[in-house]
């Protein structure tokens, strides 16, 4: 179910919004103002893991034996795939 929302714009952003509708080939300024809180809310995901992430506890450096060590573990499972 949509909602509905009626927002007041200056005649600038509104022209700016007209535009990129046109320009960017969204069917109506909702679509435009949709697609724009859809990224925003994808922004705002991003920051808080990014945030979770610097305040994790560091993890063993990733050198060249975890490396071997994550190869070996794929090609257990790609062995296992296939039997």
């Amino acid at each position: 179910m949509m909602s509905t929302m009626n927002i007041s714009l200056p005649e600038t952003l509104k022209s700016f919004v007209d535009e990129q509708v046109e320009s960017r080939g969204f069917g109506t300024s909702s679509e435009y103002v949709r697609e724009l809180i859809r990224k925003d809310q994808e922004r705002l995901q991003l920051r808080e893991l990014l945030l979770a992430g610097a305040r994790a506890k560091p993890a063993a450096a990733a050198d060249g034996a975890y490396f071997t060590a994550l190869r070996a573990s794929i090609d257990k499972r790609v062995v296992a795939r296939k039997s």
